[in-house]
């Protein structure tokens, strides 16, 4: 665990594989903070329970929630990690499993290793201060310092969402530890207007970590939906032609449209419209998958037959039965079926099945 008592910085960045020496300090520190939170975290849950303010029971759960997925991608870590034995590849996945999501529990599938550590350490400041228990602050001194280092931190967040409105939170914050300094220096009390900054700071950097990565996975979402849409209206030309090939060269082909994405309009950027397009786009991709199986069928059976035919007149070839006016004619139906444009494929499949029969090795006395 680090000096300050907070999660260690990652190493890499996604899809990035970190070197070996930067992962084999990164586990240590992180089994170190692991350890050392888990114990602020049942000291702070044993306060809670002698606390007459039972609304921390559920921050303390969201604390040790956030705790245990943490742990549990940290065990996925060590495994991938594989005593130091992970090559590039296994540690490009480690990267992705230190900065992608973390999934599984509605309170951290948006969140990564990263964010949910930090959010833990804000959770769990957040708790000392409406318990009056800081294992790491014993006086307002300490105690100020620990406000000041969570408003950076704070701070570093707001800058990372780019949103005028969290800096203005921030700016707030500051201005309140500054008067709360003033105040100090003057003799004043500030146990109370404390407490209250502290909580504030707390929670304050615990909406900002989540705000933000709940913005890094709606951009992430989002262009996904702008891979996927480019990806489909690139295939639908694709798909046109051989719809009309289908047409041209087969009787009867099948009768269905070749899905237009475009009309769904450009990507959202909102949430719930996002998730409403996503749908959409999965039903085109689902649609001209129907499509495509519908208009490659008949092409592919009529090549079959044609590759069915050719192994029939070469196994005729091998038992005599190529000299057979009767199989000459069969093979001349056959073919002239699957040249056809278009083609017939029932009858061309009729003749096949006919030349097969007629191609057959004939009982020993009648050859």
């Amino acid at each position: 665990m680090s000096r300050t008592g907070r999660a260690p910085a990652p190493p890499g960045a996604l899809g990035v594989a970190a070197e070996p020496a930067e992962l084999l300090s990164y586990l240590s520190d992180l089994q170190a903070w692991l350890d050392a939170r888990r114990a602020d975290l049942d000291r702070l849950d044993t306060a809670a329970h002698r606390s007459d303010e039972s609304s921390v029971t559920a921050d303390v759960v969201l604390a040790l929630t956030l705790w245990q997925a943490v742990r549990t991608r940290t065990d996925e870590l060590v495994a991938v990690w594989d005593s130091g034995r992970a090559d590039a590849v296994a540690r490009e996945r480690m990267s992705q499993l230190i900065w992608g999501r973390l999934g599984g529990d509605p309170a951290t599938s948006l969140l990564s290793l990263v964010d949910a550590a930090r959010l833990c350490d804000a959770q769990a400041d957040q708790l000392a201060a409406r318990l009056s228990f800081d294992p790491h602050a014993a006086d307002v001194t300490a105690r100020l310092r620990s406000v000041a280092a969570g408003i950076v931190r704070a701070e570093d967040a707001a800058h990372a969402s780019a949103d005028t409105e969290d800096d203005a939170v921030v700016a707030r914050l500051r201005d309140r530890l500054a008067r709360l300094k003033s105040d100090a220096a003057r003799g004043a009390d500030i146990t109370g207007p404390l407490g209250a900054l502290e909580d504030d700071v707390a929670r304050s950097e615990r909406d900002l970590i989540v705000a933000t990565a709940r913005r890094r996975s709606l951009a992430k979402d989002r262009e996904r939906a702008v891979a996927l849409r480019t990806t489909l209206a690139d295939r639908a030309p694709v798909l046109h032609q051989m719809a009309e090939r289908c047409r041209r060269e087969i009787a009867d082909p099948p009768r269905l449209a070749v899905p237009d994405v475009t009309r769904l309009g450009d990507v959202p950027t909102e949430p719930d419209r996002l998730t409403t397009y996503v749908q959409r786009l999965g039903a085109v991709e689902r649609a001209m998958e129907k499509v495509e199986d519908a208009y490659t069928a008949p092409l592919r059976e009529r090549a079959e037959l044609r590759y069915r035919v050719k192994n029939l007149m070469t196994k005729a070839q091998g038992n005599g039965r190529a000299a057979s006016s009767t199989v000459k004619a069969g093979e001349d139906e056959a073919r002239e079926a699957l040249d056809a444009t278009p083609c017939d494929l029932a009858l061309a499949r009729h003749f096949t099945e006919q030349l097969e029969t007629l191609v057959r090795d004939l009982p020993e006395g009648h050859r």
